[in-house]
């Protein structure tokens, strides 16, 4: 047999596997969160913000006081992860960590008048996302619902 037929049979071979890239909804996922990420980041810089501290901010503009615990939850981030992002948010002066009232073993996360203000610039953010994303709303609606629903389904419970 000649090399290029020995090629074309593993070839065909392989289209019939599931361990070919394009079959993997996980480089799909990966891949497509790797272009969200390039796409946000000119947006960020403009406001000295890394894509998970944009995240961060997030969640602190509409939970303004929530506990680590809490926002590690939301953020499906660790402690040992979310620890640095919010040390560098409170060196920007955009946050205070501070001991619970109610109990000082707890950390809670309070925007300074900065992080609040901040806000404001971020507020065109999505709407520059969906335009770059040329897909309709109905369709980014449909797949995070779908993303959201594999993430339940595979979360240790």
């Amino acid at each position: 047999m000649s090399n290029n037929k020995i090629g074309q049979t593993e070839e065909a071979e392989s289209q019939d596997s599931d361990l070919v890239i394009e079959k993997q909804v996980c480089f799909s996922l990966y891949s497509a969160a790797n272009a969200i990420v390039r796409a946000y980041r000119p947006m960020l810089k403009a406001l000295d913000l890394t894509y998970p501290q944009y995240l961060v901010m997030i969640v602190l503009w509409n939970n303004n006081g929530i506990n680590v615990k809490a926002l590690g939850h939301q953020l499906h981030l660790d402690s040992g992860t979310l620890t640095p992002l919010l040390k560098r948010l409170e060196s920007k002066e955009l946050l205070t960590r501070q001991r619970g009232s109610e109990d000082e073993r707890v950390r809670e996360i309070f925007l300074t008048e900065q992080g609040m203000l901040l806000k404001n610039l971020a507020e065109t953010i999505p709407n520059q996302m969906l335009c770059k994303s040329k897909l309709p709303v109905e369709e980014l609606l449909t797949l995070k619902e779908s993303c959201d629903k594999m993430c339940d389904n595979l979360q240790d419970k």
